[in-house]
């Protein structure tokens, strides 16, 4: 899953929300640096990314493009599965997506002296091209694309992305409103798992 699928299931306390969006920046251990909650953010991402990469949904709806994207399939539907979330958030959050969005901003704008500095590159474009909202159009996710796409020196092919999504839409939306609620319970209650034992060990 991709930036706002990770914040969406990190639950109402903005630690465990800052360092699940943080977490591709923090390799193996370098998690402990950080303050509890943030830890436990950042451990339930791993979490999330392991569960989803094996589950056989999420490999159904890689396996529908993987013509297309060869080894960057996953990543593409990372962002796939970003933009259905996205396009029918208010199925899955009482808040408008601009608020959760503006929300999230908030968290990581406040924290900014602690964060990765790979997360302190993305920051200024992520708030100033509105990445979490952008998701649920075609134009964001064009806009989003092409910059991947430019960085992998165009050979991932993700320039055209959102064709590959307008062609396989409904199936790739099947796969993800199939999954979607399955990962929601997931890491309910993996942060449940979570929060215990950090409880445990002090």
């Amino acid at each position: 899953m991709n930036f706002l699928a990770h914040a969406h299931l990190s639950g109402s306390n903005k630690d465990i929300l800052l360092g699940n969006f943080i977490a591709d920046a923090v390799k193996g251990k370098k998690f402990l640096d950080f303050r509890q909650d943030i830890q436990t953010g950042i451990l339930l991402h791993r979490q999330i990314d392991t569960y989803t990469d094996s589950h056989a949904l999420f490999k159904q709806s890689v396996s529908r493009v993987r013509k297309d994207f060869g080894r960057y399939s996953a990543i593409v539907m990372d962002i796939f599965y970003d933009h259905f979330l996205a396009r029918n958030w208010k199925h899955y959050h009482e808040d408008e997506l601009a608020v959760f969005a503006a929300h999230v901003y908030g968290i990581l704008g406040r924290n900014v002296l602690i964060l990765p500095s790979r997360t302190k590159r993305l920051l200024p474009f992520l708030v100033s091209q509105n990445w979490l909202t952008s998701y649920a159009q075609f134009d964001g996710l064009k806009q989003v694309f092409s910059g991947m796409d430019r960085r992998t020196g165009g050979i991932s092919g993700m320039d055209k992305a959102v064709d590959v999504i307008r062609q396989n839409y409904d199936d790739l939306y099947a796969d993800f409103k199939d999954f979607y609620p399955e990962l929601i319970d997931f890491s309910k209650s993996k942060l449940d798992d979570l929060t215990r034992e950090f409880k445990n060990t002090k």
